[in-house]
């Protein structure tokens, strides 16, 4: 007999960190919302999802939440886990929009599907081509001096990618903390971010301050609705352009290629509303010669355990990820084991499924409503 969708407990958490956080469009202290999804089969099978949502992306905690006990409940409940591209379909047909929902929801039947195959997720995606993916860590905390702390120490553990958080505290000391950290840690690549924080009238005055300083590449400069923007600064800049929330789906990753808006493409699980969407974009972006890149939003090691398996599996994705957040800047995550992250990488899991375990103590600590 088939196995069904027997329950989804959908558990709203508040998860502290360790610093404040700055971006060019808003700043995160205190704690971070979260969201964690159990799907569990009418056989015993769990799967784990996770959505870190943040307003400026779209979506909050309590949005992602109530959409996962709504339409998305509705969607799922009695189906057959195994059917991910179905389910994935029916999900966008009951509800527009709420990325986020829905990647925690895909990524918890991908995790049933590789526990009933005994086997890892990046096998069922067609097998891994790396098994470590370069680490990037974000400098974006407003006390500059703990982060060249943080820096110097991670780059002693083999770190060699840092992405300082621009746009928040003027062009002038945006140079200065790219020149600092140059300086504190000459052998890494340095990149910059600026979250959508530069006004297009002043982006290319801006950003040829900094085309001569050998970053990596600079991204999302402008807000998105300004791709005209990005794509004059990326024909005329040395430093490659990358866009982020420009980017959310296989289409604009097309407009993009095909209108020249970047030379590079960050790709966030919670943007794409899950893997098979991830893939579909990083396939266009692939075709047409543009690498990407792992990024995040503020989710810790369930989510971030399924980004891992897509890098893993996935050719086009080369720049690195920047999955930092479970093991520097949450306090305390809800997996049972570390992430697993050292030495300037992340280790891909082995195990089947996404291969994480819940912390059901830690998780029960950091609830602050449960569905389910």
């Amino acid at each position: 007999m088939t196995d069904r969708i027997a329950r989804l407990r959908i558990t709203r958490i508040d998860s502290p960190i360790a610093m404040r956080r700055a971006h060019g469009s808003g700043t995160i202290a205190g704690t971070v919302g979260r969201v964690i999804l159990r799907i569990e089969t009418e056989d015993g099978v769990l799967g784990l999802g996770e959505a870190a949502p943040w307003a400026p992306f779209g979506n909050t905690a309590d949005t992602t939440a109530a959409a996962l006990d709504g339409p998305l409940r509705a969607a799922l409940m009695g189906a057959d886990p195994s059917q991910i591209i179905g389910l994935a379909a029916a999900m966008d047909h009951a509800l527009a929009g709420h990325p986020e929902a829905k990647a925690a929801a895909e990524m918890a039947l991908w995790d049933i599907a590789g526990k009933r195959a005994g086997l890892p997720l990046h096998a069922l995606l067609g097998g891994a081509v790396r098994e470590t993916i370069p680490l990037s860590f974000s400098i974006a905390d407003p006390d500059f001096d703990a982060d060249l702390d943080r820096a110097r120490a991670l780059a002693a553990d083999g770190v060699r990618l840092f992405k300082v958080k621009t746009g928040f505290a003027g062009a002038a000391e945006d140079i200065r903390r790219l020149e600092l950290l140059r300086a504190a840690v000459p052998e890494a690549e340095l990149r910059a971010d600026y979250n959508q924080g530069l006004a297009p009238h002043e982006a290319m005055r801006i950003c040829r301050a900094l085309d001569g300083m050998g970053l990596g590449f600079i991204e999302q400069p402008v807000p998105r609705g300004q791709e005209a923007t990005l794509a004059a600064l990326a024909a005329a800049l040395d430093t490659p352009v990358m866009v982020d929330e420009s980017v959310y789906s296989a289409n604009e990753m097309l407009a993009c290629a095909r209108l020249g808006w970047a030379d590079c493409v960050s790709i966030k699980l919670a943007k794409s509303g899950g893997i098979l969407a991830a893939r579909a974009a990083d396939a266009v972006a692939a075709a047409a010669g543009l690498p990407t890149y792992g990024g995040t939003l503020w989710e810790g090691g369930i989510a971030l355990a399924a980004a891992a398996h897509l890098i893993a599996a996935s050719p086009n994705m080369s720049l690195g990820c920047e999955f930092y957040m479970p093991r520097h800047v949450l306090v305390h995550d809800v997996t049972a084991e570390p992430f697993p992250s050292a030495a300037g990488v992340v280790h891909v899991p082995k195990g089947p499924g996404l291969g994480v375990t819940l912390d059901e103590n830690a998780l029960r600590a950091a609830t602050i409503a449960e569905r389910g």
